[in-house]
């Protein structure tokens, strides 16, 4: 056996991940408010990037980029004295520049909100109550959470505050009485007392039902509290539509306008003249450009500079991330129109029409790989005549019907969903029955299946349904 060291050659293939590669793969797979994140943070380090004050028009830009190709390049030192001298500009310009002297309208000024808090404090100092009983008031409706709930108990605050517990329990009582009804409870059956109380309704029976059998309505057992209380169903029945009239968490009422989340769509799809076109949201990726002034500088110093030699590793930064952004846009435009050109069924015609798909035939169909469509769709959302979707909705598995044809799991969710809703409430459908006459129409799934899409729309059992 020889022990030695030697010298051998040899050809391998491998993949090498860039800086560049990276950052264009991580900016496809960026939802609008990473994108916007991570643009902002690019243009705090590079300060040769400049954004136009306005995008330029969707529509226009949409089908600009529907008729490029991508092409591809490889990453080469430019004489950008050269470019600036070739070019005026080496991206996008604004076709419109917002006038400082702009009149301003009422329509840029929104109303303050009003919390639950402020609502309770404001009816609180129209109350007879004197200095020590309002100090206790302030603390109780600031100890209230956002359903209107006082989850503290009055023996707690006694020795947090150190007051009197009848005293605690008579300011109590009082703003159980304010606006909106219920607010102040201790618990559910309280918070629904109080409503039945406010409205002047004196049957004892629904008071009776609401402190003992509140489970059995949530679980539609009427007949355990026909029973019990040696009622008539059809009694407990209008009972008990009358308390889900109710409301269980009165101070949602004054829910912040804030805590709403708002969908910026990633794509239009547009119906014009019985075809659909697909617009890319440029709000989403702001079309960025080169400083002039950086231009300048740049045009004006010598080439071997310090100045030079910044700027242009700046302005390769910059281009780089131009072409990536263009190449999201780009890549999102060519995945969603294949998506819109495959489900179009579903935009004619609705849920039930929507077929199931997968990345890899979308992949094969642009011509990219499965991971790339993967990232084009992940986060982000489509804007079509039939609603707002995350695209991931259209890839959906699914089972063959009769025909051979595909039929997708929305679909047939869709399907149960109508079967449910025109049902005969005193003789609901079992998951069984639906699974029977998902059979008669070609789809053939078992009753669990039957049991997951009816949990995942979050429909009851048949048993909850029934109506008495």
């Amino acid at each position: 056996m020889h022990l030695g060291i030697s010298l051998n050659v040899e050809q391998i293939q491998k993949l090498v991940m860039t800086p560049e590669l990276k950052q264009s793969i991580q900016i496809l797979q960026f939802n609008y408010q990473e994108l916007n994140n991570f643009i902002n943070e690019e243009i705090m380090t590079n300060p040769v990037i400049d954004v136009p004050n306005v995008q330029e028009n969707i529509q226009d830009k949409s089908v600009e980029l529907g008729k490029q190709k991508e092409e591809k390049q490889e990453k080469k030192d430019i004489d950008w004295k050269e470019y600036f001298k070739e070019y005026d500009d080496i991206s996008y310009k604004s076709t419109y520049n917002k006038s400082k002297d702009e009149e301003v309208s009422f329509e840029q000024f929104v109303s303050s909100e009003t919390s639950l808090t402020d609502h309770l404090l404001f009816q609180l100092q129209f109350s007879m109550l004197n200095e020590e009983e309002m100090e206790i008031g302030k603390y109780l409706i600031e100890s209230l959470n956002n359903n209107g709930y006082l989850n503290i108990g009055i023996e707690e605050i006694s020795k947090s505050i150190l007051k009197d517990e009848g005293i605690i329990g008579n300011v109590l009582s009082l703003i159980q009485t304010f606006d909106p009804v219920g607010v102040g409870a201790r618990s559910l059956k309280e918070c629904l007392l109080i409503q039945v109380e406010q409205m002047g309704i004196e049957d004892d029976t629904i008071k009776k039902v609401i402190e003992g059998h509140l489970n059995h309505i949530a679980d539609n057992k009427l007949a355990n509290i026909g029973k019990d209380l040696n009622i008539d169903i059809k009694k407990i029945q209008e009972i008990s539509d009358f308390i889900k009239t109710l409301e269980p968490k009165p101070g949602r009422l004054f829910a912040s306008k804030k805590d709403i989340k708002y969908i910026t769509p990633d794509v239009n799809v547009e119906k014009i003249d019985d075809e659909y076109v697909v617009l890319v949201n440029d709000s989403t990726a702001p079309r960025l450009s080169v400083s002039p002034y950086y231009k300048r500088i740049l045009l004006n110093s010598e080439k071997s500079s310090n100045t030079s030699k910044f700027l242009n590793e700046k302005l390769n930064s910059a281009m780089w991330l131009i072409k990536s952004i263009e190449q999201r846009r780009q890549t999102i435009f060519n995945v969603v129109s294949a998506i819109v050109e495959y489900q179009k069924d579903f935009f004619d015609y609705g849920r039930k029409y929507l077929k199931p798909l997968t990345l890899k035939k979308i992949a094969n169909e642009v011509g990219v790989h499965e991971s790339t469509v993967s990232r084009a769709v992940n986060g982000k959302y489509m804007q079509t005549p039939r609603g707002v979707f995350e695209i991931k909705f259209f890839f959906s598995s699914g089972v063959s019907n009769q025909m051979g044809e595909g039929v997708s799991s929305q679909s047939i969710k869709t399907i149960i969903k109508d079967l449910i809703d025109n049902e005969n409430q005193k003789k609901p459908l079992s998951d069984q029955a639906i699974s029977d006459i998902l059979k008669k129409k070609g789809i053939n799934i078992s009753r669990r299946t039957v049991a997951k899409y009816r949990d995942e729309m979050k429909i009851q059992s048949s048993s909850k349904r029934k109506r008495f």
